[in-house]
């Protein structure tokens, strides 16, 4: 008897520990807090928008459209480099913004998705940003993947589409986006800090910018969608402006100071410099250092070959200023004097009504207000200076060139300007890297996409002119 109880007790603590064992019973105990099962979208929008910080600081541009010069290694600012990878793009951003849109659309997923704050937000506010990085990525390589882009394994070699075609995308992905924000906020924006209208704001002055880049290509389609996105509501204050809030701390930090920890090699142009000085602009101390020696600004040549920069003594040039190469320096991605000088542009060609001069004169006022330069005294003084007050017969010169002046180190924009409308004038160096010796119109494709999307990527250049170099020509570069 003793013994079959026995036998019986532990068949039934068996049992009991059998049932204990199912993982229901063991409420979250079994889940990793730390490795959640559903990506959370707000983690993966605050990735996704670090992907801004290429676009707002990359050196290549601010030496294209030469705001910055080399001090000591000039092979850049002679167009060295011929291929520039996109790959980041597609494989970080991109992807982390295509699932954003999955996770908020998903019926199995929207609901967890929605603690990060009301579906249609999160993905509207993922598509603007997503139209942000293909716009970024068509006006430096022109023809790219976009509509199979982001397929994933179902498609490791997509097709590309046709500038033209993108753009036409791009326009109703930002005017359909911003008609799904919803009020509220949503969580993880290290860029608007949630705020929808500021999406909404962001979205419409991009639609405003992009118009523009179509002056020549296609002008009619240019001057509705710009039209229409004025009307919408841009960007009106600084208080608005779009941009990366860089930090204190090595890991967030502006690229700028970095690249200023080991050696000194950027300085503001001669160009920058003497335009600045010529008219006693008081954005010059923000923008530059005093040369060491003679305390006075003074602007590095621009495309020397490395011995004769090297050659120059440090004391004797202007450093990029402490201002704009600090941690904090924030990345302005698009701001208030931006639109100003955007409207300016489009009153002169007739695409809206109003004063060119009156948006010109207060894209000044609000680039000087950006800076922390502004008086009404000072700038009163300064645009009744000839040559800077507002002459019609040079409007679209004077309006590109202080426009050249304000987006100063947002380099893709000085130079999507500058391919399109042929201002500031700018002169190649006497000696460049590069064979044509001409400025850059667009960069290369990545050597990836030649080995891997072979096929793709060669219908891309003969639909482009045949060569994939820094000399052909974006769709709307005419």
């Amino acid at each position: 008897m003793k013994k079959n109880f026995k036998i019986s007790l532990f068949a039934a603590l068996m049992a009991t520990a059998i049932v204990s064992c199912n993982p229901s019973d063991f409420g979250d105990m079994n889940v990793d807090p730390n490795n959640p099962s559903i990506p959370v979208t707000s983690n993966l929008f605050t990735t996704a928008v670090r992907g801004i910080i290429g676009p707002v600081s990359d050196i290549d541009p601010t030496l294209y459209s030469q705001q910055i010069s080399e001090k000591f290694y000039t092979e850049s600012s002679r167009y060295g480099t011929q291929e520039f990878s996109f790959n980041g793009f597609y494989s970080s951003s991109l992807i982390n913004i295509q699932q954003i849109i999955s996770l908020n659309t998903d019926e199995a997923t929207k609901g967890v998705a929605a603690q990060n704050g009301a579906n249609n937000n999160q993905i509207a506010a993922a598509r603007i940003l997503k139209a942000y990085m293909f716009w970024h990525i068509t006006d430096r390589w022109g023809d790219i993947p976009y509509t199979q882009a982001l397929e994933g394994r179902e498609n490791f070699k997509p097709a590309y589409d046709k500038q033209e075609a993108i753009y036409t995308s791009l326009f109703t992905e930002l005017k359909e986006a911003s008609a799904q924000i919803t009020a509220g906020t949503i969580k993880g924006d290290q860029l608007l800090d949630g705020n929808m209208d500021s999406w909404k704001h962001f979205a419409n002055s991009m639609r405003l910018v992009m118009a523009l880049r179509l002056s020549k290509a296609n002008p009619e389609k240019g001057k509705t969608e710009f039209a229409s996105a004025f009307a919408d509501g841009i960007i009106s204050s600084n208080a608005q402006n779009v941009k990366y809030q860089f930090l204190a701390d090595e890991n967030n930090d502006s690229p700028w100071e970095d690249r200023f920890q080991t050696r000194l090699d950027f300085c503001v142009s001669k160009k920058m410099v003497d335009f600045l000085a010529g008219y006693s602009d008081p954005r010059l101390p923000v923008f530059a250092d005093k040369a060491v020696l003679s305390q006075s600004y003074v602007g590095m040549p621009y495309g020397l070959e490395q011995g004769a920069a090297g050659a120059i003594p440090n004391g004797q040039v202007s450093f990029l200023g402490i201002a704009m190469r600090s941690q904090t320096s924030p990345g302005y991605v698009m701001t208030y004097a931006q639109m100003q000088f955007s409207l300016a542009e489009g009153a002169l060609r007739g695409w809206i009504t109003g004063d060119a001069a009156t948006y010109y004169n207060k894209g000044i006022e609000a680039s000087f207000g950006q800076y922390g330069v502004y008086s009404a005294a000072g700038h009163a003084a300064y645009i009744a200076q000839p040559g800077v007050v507002y002459a019609p017969a040079k409007g679209l010169e004077q309006i590109i060139t202080q426009k050249w002046v304000a987006q100063f180190l947002n380099g893709y924009e000085a130079w999507a300007d500058w391919r399109r409308t042929g201002f500031p004038t700018l002169s190649p160096p006497a000696s460049t890297i590069s064979p044509s010796g001409l400025i850059p119109r667009r960069q290369g494709y990545p050597t990836t996409e030649r080995d891997l999307n072979g096929v793709n990527y060669e219908t891309a250049l003969q639909s482009m002119g045949g060569k994939d170099d820094l000399d052909g020509k974006v769709w709307w570069d005419k």
